[in-house]
């Protein structure tokens, strides 16, 4: 069916239901460099909100361990999964084995200079880089990106513009936000801190994971 058909028919589908943010939610006409990010929790959430998958409502998921907050609004990149293409992406820049895909939708973090006091919410993202983050030997990739037209952080254009204080934080929320009290062995490493090219590429492996696990909705909407 033709892609302005389409487009006409989730148009008039989203006047009548609430889309779902992983699925009726566009990633974007222009990703990998620009793409639509939902956000699930902001810096000053005390609990980690998370999207509950069938529903698409946010749900509880557990409260913030320790004093540990996110540095910057978090949430994920709709119409992404990371499945297998994530994973062979990760061994092959990794040199490692036997990881999978969380297969889950593809984290993002939002740097902006605004305070965002309520989640729930969809902007549009530049990414910069991205942490390869590996959990249990699953890629779990979380992307870097600044929100387009912030009057500071606009600028930066690649994860080398932020400080390496900043990188730090991140790093330290991402390998400690799992930890629970008494536990003794790390479930997450920090691979490698790469740039904006490798973010995108990871965003492309993302985007066709989705589709090749989700396709079945645009055909059926072609039928």
């Amino acid at each position: 069916m033709d892609d302005k058909i389409l487009d006409n028919i989730w148009s008039k589908i989203r006047l009548m239901l609430k889309s779902h943010p992983w699925h009726g939610v566009p990633i974007g006409k222009d990703f990998p460099e620009i793409v639509t990010a939902y956000i699930e929790i902001v810096p000053t959430d005390t609990v980690k909100y998370e999207i509950e998958k069938n529903s698409g409502f946010l749900k509880v998921d557990r409260p913030q361990k320790y004093s540990n907050i996110c540095p910057t609004p978090y949430g994920f990149i709709p119409q992404t999964l990371c499945g297998s293409s994530v994973a062979e992406f990760c061994m092959n820049q990794s040199d490692r084995k036997n990881i999978i895909g969380d297969n889950d939708p593809l984290d993002i973090c939002v740097i902006t200079e605004k305070n965002l006091n309520n989640s729930n919410i969809l902007l549009q993202a530049i990414p910069i880089g991205g942490l390869r983050m590996i959990d249990n030997n699953e890629a779990d990739d979380k992307i870097i990106a600044v929100m387009k037209g912030d009057a500071i952080f606009s600028k930066w254009k690649d994860i080398s513009d932020c400080s390496d204080s900043f990188v730090e934080r991140l790093k330290h929320y991402f390998l400690t936000y799992k930890e629970a009290p008494g536990e003794g062995i790390k479930r997450t490493e920090i691979q490698k801190i790469y740039g904006r090219e490798e973010a995108f590429e990871v965003i492309r492996a993302s985007n066709n994971d989705y589709l090749s696990q989700h396709s079945d909705l645009n055909e059926l909407l072609g039928m």
